[in-house]
């Protein structure tokens, strides 16, 4: 059993380590405003076993559950669905009473204008193959037909309230395509765009989640970007802005965060990081290992990501940082 000395000890380093985790963010000029919180809408409660600490949350309890982030001072979520059938188009996406369109209706009933909704506008989770195009029956990814869906969800998000639309498919020509139905239909949603989302591992956690029913290993190279490729990121990036994005995505974070700093010397232009499931499971399992000190780390990655130039990040560690700022 520790004794006094012990646990005063115990006590004056931890104040001693939440003064130094409150200056590194001061340093790096963040705040909760920079911060989105990413939430996972699905019909039924359910632990994600590979990120220990995030779960789906039903619409009957997403009010609530908005509302523990709220009271974090956190301002801004990004919903993911994830749906209770699934067909080749994923034409769940782009139903009006689907679970993301019903979330939105929910969130902003209860929380109107004082709580942010960004929505993903894909369709991987909501199609059988996984893949966040249409599958032709050549087995090749259909970029044009993939397009026209897209921009049926993000017209369908914007309808039930959505604050931003966020195509994260990776298609080329996407943000013109989403801009057009939201102009078409007088919806004044802005487009956040995962321009630079690198074809990684470190999505693995999400899609077990996600794609629970789906046991071969999913290939996106030919759409999404390469690792070694910064050139081909860059041009992604600037294809987007000359489209009309309001804001541009590179994910994952840790291992790009040269690439912001080159966005935002290039062009700049508005830049959100996604800091993904991967990211957060490698840091959780090294914790419960004792291997690392996870406080720490969590305060260093987002720390370090917005160093790098990032505008918002999206973090499932936001909850566990926003103490400190």
């Amino acid at each position: 059993m520790p004794s006094s000395g012990d646990t005063f000890l115990q006590q004056q380093n931890a104040r001693s380590d939440e003064e130094s985790y409150k200056a590194i963010f001061a340093s790096s000029g963040l705040r909760k405003s920079h911060l989105v919180f990413p939430v996972f809408v699905s019909n039924s409660p359910c632990l994600i076993k590979s990120m220990p600490g995030i779960a789906m949350t039903p619409i009957r309890r997403i009010s609530q559950y908005v509302q523990s982030i709220a009271d974090s001072g956190i301002s801004s979520i990004i919903i993911f669905g994830i749906p209770k059938s699934r067909d080749p188009i994923g034409s769940s996406a782009f139903d009006r009473k689907g679970i993301v369109q019903n979330a939105i209706r929910e969130i902003k009933s209860s929380f109107g204008n004082t709580m942010s909704i960004t929505t993903d506008v894909c369709i991987c989770q909501y199609n059988l193959t996984g893949h966040c195009g249409i599958v032709s029956n050549g087995g090749r990814v259909d970029n044009d037909a993939t397009l026209k869906v897209l921009a049926k969800i993000a017209a369908s998000h914007a309808e039930a309230g959505a604050d931003v639309v966020a195509p994260s498919a990776m298609m080329d020509g996407q943000v013109y395509a989403v801009k057009r139905e939201l102009h078409s239909r007088r919806l004044d949603a802005s487009v956040l765009s995962f321009s630079a989302k690198h074809a990684s591992s470190l999505y693995t956690p999400f899609r077990s989640a996600a794609f629970a029913k789906i046991t071969t290993r999913l290939d996106k190279s030919s759409y999404q970007v390469s690792y070694s490729n910064s050139r081909l990121a860059l041009r992604e990036i600037e294809t987007d802005i000359n489209e009309g994005a309001d804001m541009v995505m590179i994910k994952p974070a840790l291992t790009y965060l040269d690439l912001v700093r080159m966005v935002k010397n290039r062009f700049n232009y508005p830049v959100a990081v996604q800091n993904v499931s991967g990211e957060y499971a490698i840091v959780k399992a090294a914790a419960m290992q004792g291997w690392i000190n996870e406080d720490e780390w969590k305060v260093h990655s987002i720390a370090s990501i917005k160093r790098a130039g990032a505008d918002k990040i999206i973090s499932y560690f936001v909850l566990d940082v926003a103490k400190y700022i």
